[in-house]
């Protein structure tokens, strides 16, 4: 199995306030935790079987897959309660088939990505046990026509270097947040053929991620989660 430099990220939505509550051990000396062999060991084994469910899905991934992850952090589960009918996934990417490699891009914000450019991940990285919970594979059926222009979309505005949307405006293309990357380039790709439904929180009108793969255009390939 090939070795990847697993990165921890960090992802923002303007108008969510994280509230993090401390609270005070009363005890006078405090407690100290310590990782076991069988910890360790029980966590290796998870990771192995993780990387193993994510080698046995690569052949399923075609060109312009829509890639979806669950991440295990406080954030990730903030984001996925913004979708409303299916809460299981809280980032997603375009997948691209590029020579023996699958890669994700996706757009990223947050203290991991400092310069919050658009990513290219190898599927390995994207979908990192350390730091998900699982991953889904989608796919939109494109004619090869459309894969291509998807496909030049898509790393013509990585070549350009935009940025994350830290507002979340769908009126705005200069920056982009995950979903937004997502529908745009779909939409381009597909002369508006394919569009997608919005999501909305009082005045706030947003795409959440489960506007994408709830689509009717957009058929399930595969759900994983890791155990």
């Amino acid at each position: 199995m090939s070795i990847y430099k697993i990165h921890l990220y960090g992802r923002w939505l303007p108008c969510c306030l994280l509230l993090f509550v401390a609270g005070c051990n009363q005890e006078s000396t405090p407690r100290l935790l310590s990782l076991t062999y069988a910890d360790s060991a029980q966590i290796i084994s998870i990771n192995e079987r993780a990387f193993a469910s994510i080698k046995k899905a690569k052949p399923l991934v075609s060109q312009g897959d829509l890639i979806l992850r669950s991440g295990n952090d406080f954030t990730s589960e903030s984001l996925r309660q913004l979708s409303h009918h299916d809460k299981t996934y809280s980032h997603c990417g375009i997948a691209s088939l590029e020579h023996d490699t699958i890669f994700v891009y996706h757009a990223l914000g947050g203290e991991w990505n400092p310069d919050e450019k658009l990513r290219r991940d190898p599927l390995e990285l994207f979908c990192n046990p350390q730091e998900n919970r699982g991953f889904g594979i989608f796919t939109f059926n494109f004619t090869n026509l459309q894969k291509y222009k998807l496909d030049s979309v898509v790393k013509a505005w990585y070549k350009k270097g935009l940025t994350f949307d830290m507002d979340f405006d769908l009126s705005t293309d200069d920056k982009l947040y995950c979903a937004e990357f997502v529908s745009k380039a779909i939409r381009i790709a597909t002369e508006q053929k394919i569009r997608f439904e919005t999501t909305k929180i009082n005045n706030f009108t947003f795409i959440a991620v489960d506007n994408l793969f709830l689509n009717p255009f957009c058929v399930e390939k595969l759900r994983t989660r890791y155990k």
